[in-house]
């Protein structure tokens, strides 16, 4: 099980990675994270041209129903790999 230390840990981490990741990778990170803190999403989806908002939020709300423990899990094997 990873802790909330674990967990917070791997958000510093993750600021100080050595190259920035995809987009994609970015997106997954952002959306793991937002689990993990604050569970499902909420709100409605962004309309317009907000292109980045829109993307955000459907990959946070990709991952509804998965539990926070779960998440901060997800979101600390991910910077971990990516750390190396």
């Amino acid at each position: 099980m990873t802790t909330q230390e674990d967990f917070e840990a791997a958000a510093q981490r993750a600021q100080q990675l050595p190259g920035k990741p995809a987009n994609t990778v970015l997106l997954q990170l952002y959306a793991l994270y937002k689990q993990a803190t604050d569970g499902d999403v909420t709100g409605a989806r962004p309309g317009g041209f907000d292109f980045k908002a829109i993307a955000k939020h459907d990959a946070w709300s990709a991952l509804r129903g998965l539990s926070k423990d779960a998440a901060r899990q997800q979101y600390v094997a991910l910077v971990g790999e990516l750390a190396g």
